[in-house]
């Protein structure tokens, strides 16, 4: 395995690394919680600003690891309110291309910081 990790993404807030490359090239991105990793803080905005921000994370450790969200085989969305699934999916929608990955979207009773969303994901050179 190895280690991935990025200045243009938060660093990672436990024992976890912000994402690792299998052996077999599969680079798995730890949940990004929508952190600016300018500020620590959570954007303005609502859901929507969350997602943005969640995803852009996403991307840039895919980055670091000489990929993109186009290598995205499989994201999971955790979302403290069901009710904000329309409004997550409409950014959702800016950042992925057809074919789209695959994907599961649940309800979590809280998330970390209080967050509104949180995405992680799966991606193959």
């Amino acid at each position: 395995m190895k280690q991935i990790n990025t200045e243009k993404a938060p660093a990672a807030i436990g024992p976890y690394s912000q994402a690792i490359r299998s052996a077999a090239g599969l680079v798995f991105v730890s949940g990004q919680l929508p952190i600016d990793p300018a500020t620590g803080s959570f954007p303005e905005g609502g859901v929507e600003a969350q997602t943005r921000q969640s995803l852009t994370n996403a991307r840039a450790i895919l980055r670091e690891a000489g990929l993109d969200l186009c290598n995205v085989v499989k994201t999971t969305v955790f979302l403290a309110d069901m009710g904000d699934f329309a409004a997550m999916n409409g950014v959702y929608s800016e950042f992925f291309q057809a074919p789209f990955p695959a994907r599961s979207a649940v309800a979590v009773k809280t998330l970390p910081k209080g967050a509104l969303v949180e995405v992680e994901c799966i991606a193959e050179a």
